[in-house]
């Protein structure tokens, strides 16, 4: 792997823990729709992280789980659990994003964020060759 794909996962995985950092201060100010958004995208870098350690790129939030979901779950490189959270965080964002009322409450935002961090925490360790 080139020097500059392993610059790329190393800045996924920093804009990944960013998120979960915005994800923290939007709870605490009672945010709770964004906090829900932004805890996907905190996967969502972590997991474009994943793919391109393999060479893997995504064009679309959809595939992006699809590609996680064949190429890591499928094959038990990466924990069923894993997959799910990643689903589960796209599904509340997209919730989040374009419902103008989404019903997510506090709750939803700590699972999310929960969720967000276990899925962050074992990205970074199946990739800690590249930090």
């Amino acid at each position: 792997m080139d020097k500059s794909t392993q610059e790329l996962i190393r800045g996924y995985l920093v804009k990944a823990e960013e998120k979960l950092g915005v994800v923290n201060r939007l709870l605490a100010q009672h945010d709770f729709e964004d906090a829900v958004s932004r805890a996907y995208y905190a996967a969502f870098y972590a997991a474009q992280a994943l793919l391109l350690s393999e060479g893997l790129e995504s064009r679309s939030h959809g595939g992006l789980v699809a590609l996680i979901g064949l190429h890591f779950v499928k094959t038990g490189k990466l924990d069923k659990k894993f997959g799910r959270y990643l689903s589960n965080l796209m599904e509340d964002r997209q919730q989040s994003d374009y419902n103008l009322f989404s019903g997510l409450e506090k709750e939803d935002a700590e699972r999310s964020l929960e969720e967000a961090k276990a899925f962050v925490a074992e990205i970074r360790r199946q990739l800690s060759d590249y930090l």
